[in-house]
């Protein structure tokens, strides 16, 4: 066999090795933080003021849904609601649609 591609294959064999260990470790890795989180999610408790609640509603009510957002979304917190403004999203979507429609021309 020419020396080249002898040469060629042992590299190529070796990359191989590598690209395997390093998935390896990166799978690892992803397990262990995986499960690092879940155990401090566990332990996690939620932290703050509650915020006003209009009249009428049961407190039973707003500590099952303040639970339920808090078991869905985990130990974050929302630090900042406004109303956006989307127009410039709304025109570059508009002109993305625009830019891929047939061209009307009349039938001759």
């Amino acid at each position: 066999m020419n020396q080249p591609v002898l040469f060629s294959l042992q590299v190529y064999g070796i990359a191989i090795v590598i690209a395997m260990l390093v998935a390896v470790l990166i799978k690892l890795m992803v397990l262990v933080t995986g499960r690092l989180e879940r155990g401090a999610a566990a332990k996690a408790v939620p932290q703050g003021e509650v915020c006003p609640v209009a009249f009428g509603i049961p407190d039973e009510d707003v500590a099952a849904l303040t639970a339920a957002v808090f078991a869905a979304i985990g130990p974050h917190r929302i630090l900042h609601i406004s109303p956006t403004n989307r127009s410039w999203s709304s025109h570059g979507r508009a002109a993305q649609h625009t830019s891929h429609a047939v061209l009307q021309r009349p039938q001759h």
